[in-house]
């Protein structure tokens, strides 16, 4: 596999003024980034969170060259990203949530043929693409309708087409279902899976909507306080953080006494327990219950994964 994106020791400081005494302020250097390394490998589908303020969007924007890193070393696509700004802008696509790359008062069309001019694509090309996405975003009914007139589910989707008109090697998407209806969010994270399953480009995902990295994303990098604490999978995540399932037992009349296990619910027909490590005992147990109507198993989800990783750091 070709790695496409190499960080070592990445970091990002700034500069700010804090209180000291009434009158008085004084500088303090905060690492926003603290030493990240990371690498990713072509085709990758890699999801980076984390909570606010732990360094993910300040990560993206120096492997994007908006950013100059304060220390170590990063490469995308073989370039250094803000000594070679220009030749990466043709490599690689950025959607950031909150920001745009169209232009506002041009309908969505003009804007797709203004960025296809701007990065020199051959008109085939540049059509291949549009029809793709025209297709697999529903983009046809409002194509012609100025970007400021779109509603945001329409314009992220727009945003979406714009950073892969070029053709691009690596998609870094900041947040790129923020604020989106239920609706958007499943026909953008449907584009995703399709785009990602080609293999031909590498996805980086950041976002506090965790339901997209666990549709989205088989790796899995967190990071707090700008450091790396955890890279793998998120199967390897729930193993390493106790994820605990949950075991469903509806009944057709409530039981006196529950079967033996860590029982955390108990109303009248339902019972609920929660199992660390095999299901089946319980569901065992369960199984010879009279009353019985319906058995689920519930999976944990990885928010609750996640918040029990933050948790074990800030524990002393």
């Amino acid at each position: 596999m070709t790695v496409v994106i190499a960080a070592t020791e990445l970091r990002k400081e700034f500069t700010v003024r804090v209180r000291s005494g009434r009158l008085r302020r004084e500088k303090r250097v905060v690492a926003a980034v603290d030493g990240v390394d990371l690498r990713v490998e072509r085709g990758e589908m890699l999801g980076y969170i984390g909570p606010n303020g732990a360094g993910k969007s300040t990560t993206l924007k120096m492997l994007t060259g908006v950013l100059m890193p304060s220390g170590g070393e990063a490469r995308v696509c073989g370039y250094v990203p803000v000594a070679q700004r220009t030749r990466l802008a043709r490599r690689i696509g950025v959607v950031f949530g909150q920001r745009s790359q169209l232009w506002w008062d041009l309908p969505l069309r003009e804007s797709f043929d203004l960025l296809g001019h701007i990065y020199r694509v051959p008109a085939a090309e540049h059509a291949a693409r549009l029809r793709r996405c025209r297709g697999l975003l529903d983009l046809d009914e409002f194509m012609d309708t100025p970007v400021r007139q779109l509603s945001l589910g329409q314009r992220m989707r727009g945003e979406l087409t714009a950073a892969l008109l070029h053709g691009p090697e690596v998609l870094f998407l900041d947040e790129p279902t923020i604020g989106l209806d239920v609706v958007s969010k499943q026909a953008v994270r449907s584009f995703l899976t399709d785009l990602g399953a080609g293999g031909d480009v590498t996805l980086v995902l950041t976002t506090h909507d965790l339901a997209d990295i666990e549709r989205l994303c088989r790796r899995l990098v967190v990071i707090d306080h700008g450091r790396v604490v955890h890279d793998g999978t998120i199967e390897e995540l729930h193993a390493r953080y106790g994820s605990r399932r949950r075991v469903v037992a509806e009944l057709d009349e409530p039981v006196g006494t529950p079967p033996e296990g860590a029982v955390v619910e108990a109303d009248g027909r339902r019972l609920v327990f929660t199992v660390d490590g095999p299901a089946a005992p319980v569901i065992a147990r369960l199984a010879g219950l009279p009353a019985l109507r319906d058995l689920t198993i519930v999976e944990p989800d990885i928010e609750e994964v996640v918040t029990r990783l933050y948790l074990s750091r800030d524990a002393p």
